[in-house]
């Protein structure tokens, strides 16, 4: 009888193990965030500097900078470029950062407008996720706000950033026009550009390229490359509970973004603008991830991390 108690214990260890073995990368390692002097958020994973939130007044919106991959690598657009090529250098392109242009008319892709931050509050200051909130104000050349952000990040082990955003017409009504400029946005390490650093762009359909992805609808896409030698990506993803799908303005010199307020723009006019449209008082909530990994999207299982994030954003 004992050994028998014994076998059925460990038949079901190992049904376990088994079972932890095809859960995603997200289960191992500890993520903590805190405030730095600045106010910023500072975001280590296993002791080891990931990124930081940067929300200091003097910058024209938040963003996270720096980025480190999983190879102890810079994933990101060193913010100011040192030495950029002629033609390359957007100022506005500040690593990984949420802005849209048109929003009532004031172009925030651009900084035209300026994002400031209201409040931050870590909800989960240690964990697999680590997560906080951030409360930004979208406010109009004049100074006055044009809409407000509440954005929930959830920051995994396996450098996964999942975004919940919300827009809120807290001041008055609010339209986002059709345009191509936005919304959630990574600009690449230039080691990895397509362009002039042999990087990669490929979309969860096979496609690729700058001229096969750019504008099209998809569940995800990759970019990857060599940074120092080691091949890493930066995978991007939407989510499929969005009121629409996003389009993909991913071009070679290294912009990186997903927006779901383009479709005149992205289809170079095929299909009429459709710009949405927010009564005060109301909502819209969109869901986003980013995930750096080792690897292309085979070895780095994007695929894999796209399904259990769709599971995690809900």
């Amino acid at each position: 009888m004992l050994g028998q108690l014994r076998s059925a214990v460990l038949l079901l260890c190992g049904l376990c193990l088994s079972a932890f073995a095809f859960l995603p990368a997200s289960i191992a390692g500890e993520v903590k965030l805190a405030r730095d002097e600045a106010g910023n958020v500072r975001c280590t994973i296993d002791g080891k500097l990931f990124t930081v939130y940067r929300v200091q007044p003097d910058q024209p919106k938040p963003f996270f900078y720096p980025v480190i991959g999983p190879a102890g690598k810079p994933m990101t657009y060193v913010f100011p470029p040192v030495r950029p090529r002629r033609g390359e250098y957007h100022p506005h392109h500040r690593s990984v950062w949420i802005a849209v242009d048109e929003v009532n008319g004031v172009d925030f892709w651009a900084e035209r407008g300026k994002i400031v931050n209201r409040e931050i509050r870590i909800d989960v200051a240690s964990g697999n996720p680590a997560v906080f909130v951030a409360v930004n104000d979208w406010l109009g050349p004049n100074g006055k706000p044009v809409v407000r952000e509440r954005t929930r990040f959830a920051i995994y082990a396996d450098r996964m950033i999942g975004v919940k955003l919300t827009f809120e017409a807290a001041y008055r009504d609010v339209t986002f026009y059709d345009t191509k400029e936005g919304l959630f946005g990574v600009r690449v390490n230039p080691q990895i550009r397509e362009r002039t650093g042999g990087g990669t762009i490929v979309n969860a359909r096979g496609e690729r390229g700058e001229r096969n992805c750019w504008g099209k609808r998809a569940p995800w896409v990759d970019y990857y490359g060599r940074i120092d030698g080691v091949l890493q990506g930066i995978a991007m993803f939407d989510h499929p509970e969005n009121f629409r799908p996003g389009r993909w303005h991913v071009r070679g010199y290294g912009l990186f973004a997903v927006n779901p307020f383009g479709e005149r723009a992205y289809t170079r006019g095929k299909l009429p603008p459709a710009p949405v449209k927010l009564p005060r008082g109301k909502t819209l909530t969109l869901r986003y991830g980013v995930y750096f990994h080792n690897g292309g999207p085979e070895e780095g299982k994007v695929a894999e991390r796209y399904r259990a994030f769709v599971e995690q954003l809900r």
